[in-house]
C-alpha cells in the first residue's frame, strides 16, 4: 500500500512538473512570438515613418519649385519682365490684361502713358512674347476671365479701365488713394495689396497705407 501511494505521489508530481515545464515553454515561446511581432510592427512603422518623410520632403520641394515658376495666380514670373518693368512702376500680372492690350502696350513704348519707356529691340520681343503667352485668354473660361465683364472694347489699355476693377474698388473714398501721398494712383496696387507683382489680390489682406486694413 505503502508503495502504491509512493508510486502514485511520484506520477503526480512528475505531472505536475511537466505541465509547469509545458506552460514555462509555452509562455517563452509566446513570448518570443510577441517580441517577434512588437519587432515586426516597430520596423513597419520606422519604414513608414520613412516613407512619409521623403513623400512630405519631395511635396515641400514641388511646392516651392511651383510658387518660384507658377503662382497661384496662373501665371509664369520672367526675370527680364519683372527687372524691366518694375524699375518704373508695379510689374502688372500679365493675365489681367488680354494679348491684344500687351501688344497694343508693347508697340508703343515711345509713349508709354505720357512716359518714354523705350528699350532695345531683343529686349521688347522678348517681353512682348512673355506677356502674350501669359495673357488673360478671351473667350475662354479662367479664374480671370471676369476682369472683362461688360467691357465692349476687348482690348483697354489700362487695369484701372476695366469694369470689373472699379466696382471692387468703387467703395474706396478717393482721399485714400488720389489724396493719400504714399498711394496716389488706383494703378498703384502694390502699395495696397503687397502681394500685387505676384498677382495676389486677397480683399481681406488689404492694408491702405496712412488709414490701415480695409474691409469691404
Amino acid at each position: 500500500m505503502k508503495n502504491l501511494l509512493k508510486q502514485l505521489r511520484w506520477s503526480i508530481g512528475s505531472l505536475s512538473l511537466g505541465t509547469i515545464l509545458l506552460f514555462g515553454i509555452s509562455s517563452i515561446s509566446i513570448s518570443f512570438a510577441d517580441n517577434d511581432g512588437r519587432d515586426e510592427y516597430r520596423e513597419h512603422e520606422k519604414h513608414e515613418k520613412h516613407e512619409r518623410s521623403e513623400r512630405h520632403e519631395k511635396s515641400e520641394k514641388n511646392e516651392g519649385y511651383e510658387r518660384a515658376n507658377n503662382n497661384s495666380a496662373g501665371f509664369k514670373q520672367d526675370k527680364v519682365y519683372l527687372s524691366e518693368c518694375s524699375s518704373c512702376h508695379i510689374a502688372y500680372p500679365p493675365n489681367l490684361l488680354p494679348a491684344t492690350s500687351w501688344t497694343k502696350i508693347m508697340g508703343g513704348l515711345e509713349d508709354h502713358f505720357g512716359e518714354n519707356a523705350e528699350t532695345d529691340k531683343q529686349t521688347v520681343l522678348h517681353i512682348t512674347s512673355y506677356l502674350k503667352s501669359q495673357a488673360l485668354p478671351i473667350g475662354k473660361r479662367s479664374k480671370w476671365s471676369r476682369m472683362l465683364r461688360n467691357m465692349k472694347n476687348k482690348a483697354p489699355m489700362r487695369i484701372t479701365q476695366l469694369p470689373y476693377f472699379r466696382h471692387k474698388h468703387d467703395e474706396i473714398p478717393t482721399k485714400m488713394v488720389k489724396n493719400n501721398p504714399k498711394v496716389g494712383s488706383f494703378s498703384q496696387c502694390n502699395a495696397c495689396h503687397k502681394d500685387a507683382e505676384k498677382g495676389l489680390f486677397d480683399e481681406h489682406s488689404v492694408n491702405i497705407p496712412n488709414y490701415g486694413r480695409w474691409e469691404d
